[in-house]
């Protein structure tokens, strides 16, 4: 299916429904645009969002009462 689609090219879910790809450069977000189109389903809706490390950086995470650290900001990454 679509998910394991996008997990098999290297996307990982930040939270339901939402998953993150970290991609080198432009170009490369570029490419990995193309293959989600690819195996995107007839009734399916895709929103993409690219952010710089430094925005991803500024990203906020809260969690109840069981903290994690959070993962350390690629240098670019896009979400799906």
């Amino acid at each position: 299916g679509f998910r394991s689609s996008l997990l098999e090219d290297g996307f990982t879910m930040l939270q339901f429904s939402v998953y993150a790809r970290h991609c080198a450069s432009e170009e490369n977000a570029e490419a990995h645009e193309n293959r989600v189109k690819l195996f995107l389903p007839p009734d399916g809706e895709v929103r993409l969002l690219t952010v710089t490390d430094k925005q991803f950086e500024r990203m906020k995470v809260f969690y109840g009462k069981t903290s994690a650290p959070t993962e350390k900001a690629p240098e670019q990454i896009s979400f799906f």
